[in-house]
């Protein structure tokens, strides 16, 4: 369970992993779509494909080894069980948020997400 301070340090102190995990996203789009077009990418070939998605993974383990629940990777969002009012509540935040400010009930999922 995170406090809301909790997770927002962690957002601040994980920042240059999860742009770390958006430039890989890039680039692994990028040489997929120049593999599946041209059969050759200025990014490389196969091999740099699984180097990519090797270190996408290890960015992810990484956030995940913090209780993180990632959500998505396109756009990145962010979950962080914590509790508001007595509620369990998901602090939550997406990629492009300056800040983690936002929640959401559990069981209402991204729907439900509202400002703190």
């Amino acid at each position: 369970m995170f406090t809301l301070a909790q997770a927002r340090h962690l957002v601040a102190t994980l920042r240059p992993r999860v742009d770390e995990l958006i430039r890989l996203r890039a680039d692994l789009a990028e040489l997929r779509a120049d593999l599946a077009q041209d059969g050759a990418s200025p990014l490389g070939g196969r091999a740099e494909v699984k180097g990519l998605e090797a270190r996408l993974h290890a960015v992810l383990d990484d956030l995940h080894q913090h209780d993180i629940q990632v959500k998505g990777i396109a756009p990145v969002l962010l979950d962080f069980p914590g509790e508001r009012d007595g509620r369990p509540v998901l602090w939550c935040w997406l990629e492009g948020d300056p800040e983690l400010n936002w929640y959401h009930r559990v069981e209402c999922g991204f729907a439900g997400r509202r400002p703190v």
